[in-house]
Formats: C-alpha cells, sequence, structure tokens
C-alpha cells in the first residue's frame, strides 16, 4: 500500500538574528519560494503545506497551488521548539510519513530531495536528520575529535570525516513520532534515527546576514554547479 507522504515547510514569521527572512527577495524571488519550488518539481509528495504563524505566507501557497496551514499562536514564538510544531502539525493531518523541508536551505535540489525519502524508506527509519561530512581537523571542548594529539599530523583527506547536522530536511514516520511524544514530549531523534550526508551547497542554512549573502550570491551567479574549467 502506498504511504502518505506530506511536505512541511515551517515559516516563522519572526526571527532573533534576521528579521523576516522567508520573505528576503533574490532574484525577485522570496527566500521560502526556492524550496516550494524544488519541493515541487520532486514529484514525491502527496500535498505540500507552508506551516506558519502568518497569514502573509498563505499568498504565496497560493500563488504557488500548495497549501497553507496556520498554527496556533502560541508556536510563533522564539521558544518555540520543532517537537510541538511537528506534533501539532501531524495531528491535525493524517499521513504516513512527514518531511521537513528548511525553507532557509534554498539551494536544495528536487534530486536531492528524492534520494534522502528514498533512504529513509530503504532503511526502514522512524527519524532522519540530513547533515554535512566535513574532513578537516574537528576539536570538541579542546580535544580531538578525528585525530590524535601527539602523532605525526594527519592529511585532511585521510581523516575520519565528522558530520553536523545541517537541518535541511527532517522526516519521521507520523505515527512512531506520535507515540515518542506523548510519552517524552520529545520525538526528533526517536526510534531508528538515520543521518544523511547532503551537497555542500544543500546544507548551506541562512540563520543570519552573513549567510544570507553567502547564498545571493551563489544564487545570483547561477554558475556553482556548472562543470569545472582548468587554464590552458
Amino acid at each position: 500500500m502506498k504511504k502518505k507522504i506530506l511536505a512541511m515547510i515551517p515559516a516563522r514569521i519572526g526571527s532573533q538574528r534576521l528579521k523576516f527572512k522567508n520573505l528576503v527577495l533574490i532574484n525577485n524571488k522570496p527566500l521560502i519560494q526556492y524550496v516550494i519550488e524544488a519541493s515541487k518539481k520532486a514529484r514525491v509528495f502527496d500535498e505540500i503545506y507552508i506551516n506558519s504563524d502568518s497569514s502573509i505566507f498563505k499568498k504565496i501557497a497560493k500563488k504557488n497551488k500548495i497549501k497553507f496551514y496556520k498554527r496556533p499562536k502560541k508556536l510563533g514564538s522564539s521558544n518555540t521548539r520543532s517537537d510541538d510544531v511537528v506534533y501539532d502539525f501531524i495531528n491535525n493531518f493524517n499521513c504516513d510519513i512527514i518531511v521537513w523541508v528548511n525553507p532557509i536551505a534554498p539551494l536544495q535540489t528536487p534530486e536531492e530531495i528524492r534520494k534522502v525519502i528514498k533512504f529513509f524508506k530503504r532503511k526502514k527509519l522512524n527519524s532522519l536528520i540530513t547533515t554535512n561530512k566535513q574532513k578537516n581537523h574537528a576539536i570538541f571542548n579542546n580535544n580531538p575529535l578525528n585525530f590524535k594529539k601527539n602523532s605525526r599530523f594527519a592529511k585532511t583527506q585521510d581523516l575520519k570525516p565528522v558530520e553536523l547536522m545541517v537541518y535541511s530536511i527532517m522526516m519521521w514516520k507520523s505515527e512512531s513520532y506520535l507515540k515518542n511524544y506523548k510519552k517524552n514530549k520529545s520525538a526528533i531523534l526517536h526510534g531508528k534515527v538515520g543521518f544523511y550526508p547532503v551537497d555542500k551547497f544543500s546544507g548551506i542554512i541562512v540563520k543570519d546576514k552573513t549567510d544570507l549573502e553567502i547564498i545571493s550570491t551563489i544564487i545570483r551567479s547561477s554558475k556553482y554547479k556548472k562543470k569545472i574549467k582548468y587554464y590552458k
């Protein structure tokens, strides 16, 4: 039996670090528009929703022929937890799998969205978060994570990669999410958890003005995935 998969694009109107970032225009498109288009082109979702505390996103949803869900006002503050937003949404919409497509990761592609969902299904996961793999010398609390202090300094290509969560996509089985949330008031990482490493571009998240400038430069150049040419 085919499983019903819903895309949820969360778009809180307030932001402490960069105000109204989902509405910032890049090439005459609001930031959120890029993931809407990628989600539609992926052709893997039964329905796509913008989930927001502000009705301004209802206009964007209507223009793009997708659906809009106005979350309760209490879930629109800077203290709102992702766990609570997902729980509220699943409680209101029947689906087997819920996919959080982050609007502040505008370089995601339809192909990558399809790959993440395919991985989730193949591994029979309960929850998943995307990551970036990096082959860098990594430390935490002044201690090495993937190298030794008193040994020959390793080349970066020889290091074990470290993975950073980037949250461009998160997804869950709805049934197990509800069960774990009711029990623990938390379910972002529950059951059989998977981590999927995405393309470096897909993992760029707009959190502040500097991130926005980087993303804007990449999008406006439109050359970030073209074939590399060499000096002759």
